[in-house]
């Protein structure tokens, strides 16, 4: 039926009727999105980190098998993003990420104490709010929440309004850098394929050890989670890159052994 209307209704009428429907989808969250307390708090520290670090370069730390076969002691005084379970690899490291993003509704549910424990600035989606002690949080514990969404494709170069989270917290991180202001963003351990298999976003429960991450404990037995939906993935990484490349700005794949090929490749070893 959708695909029957789209071929009689003009592109243009068929864009302005979708838009207006994920408008109206997301008008009972406006309110609070832009005017709760926290979320005020959040869009100011926002605003402090617009284009902060112009004219840098950033590693997006992805979580898949590879990140085991790369040496992530060159990264120590880089600039780096980490995503949901990083922390697991912060002793072994012997560092933490700058930044760490998790916009992951079962992810922050199961994980929110060990997120709250960590002292970068931690970023998550404005619906996790519920997840977090509704008391006065420290200002060193304090989260900055983004207002994202599922739906409404889009690229957001100032990550204080909406941010499609285009199936991936990788494609939040490259919204995040861009709105920091990075020149570069070199993409490492996003492998781009999953052992599990299944439905796209359907909910599973890890019964063993997890062979999708760097490690066994990441969605480790009991852990529930989401099958990735890496279609969905790459249509947001093609708009990333357009955005970037319109900007005069780069996105790079130093994956050792990813099979992601929207983005220029890079020999991980050579950017140092």
């Amino acid at each position: 039926m959708k695909n029957t209307l789209k071929k009689i209704i003009p592109s243009s009428i068929w864009n302005l009727a979708r838009k207006s429907y994920i408008v109206a989808r997301q008008l009972p969250d406006l309110p609070a999105a832009y005017l709760h307390p926290w979320r005020r708090e959040s869009i100011s520290m926002l605003g402090e980190l617009k284009d902060k670090y112009r004219g840098e370069r950033c590693f997006i730390i992805g979580n898949g098998p590879s990140l085991r076969e790369t040496d992530v002691s060159k990264l120590k005084n880089e600039f780096t993003f980490g995503m949901n379970r990083i922390y697991l690899a912060f002793e072994e490291w012997g560092f933490q990420t700058t930044f760490l993003a998790s916009v992951n509704d079962l992810v922050i549910e199961q994980c929110v104490d060990d997120f709250l424990a960590l002292n970068m600035p931690r970023f998550f989606s404005w619906r996790s709010r519920k997840f977090f002690p509704q008391s006065p949080i420290p200002n060193s514990q304090f989260p900055i929440f983004l207002y994202t969404t599922y739906a409404g494709p889009k690229f957001a170069q100032d990550v204080r309004y909406r941010v499609w989270e285009g199936a991936t917290v990788t494609n939040v991180c490259l919204q995040l850098a861009f709105h920091m202001g990075f020149e570069q963003a070199i993409l490492i351990g996003v492998d781009h394929s999953f052992t599990s298999k299944g439905d796209a976003n359907k909910t599973v429960t890890s019964d063993g050890d997890d062979p999708n991450h760097f490690d066994p404990r990441y969605f480790g037995k009991g852990f529930r989670w989401q099958l990735p939906d890496l279609d969905m993935s790459e249509i947001a990484y093609h708009m990333a890159k357009v955005n970037y490349q319109r900007d005069g700005r780069q996105i790079l794949d130093a994956t050792i052994g990813g099979n992601l090929t929207v983005f220029p490749k890079a020999d991980y070893d050579s950017l140092f």
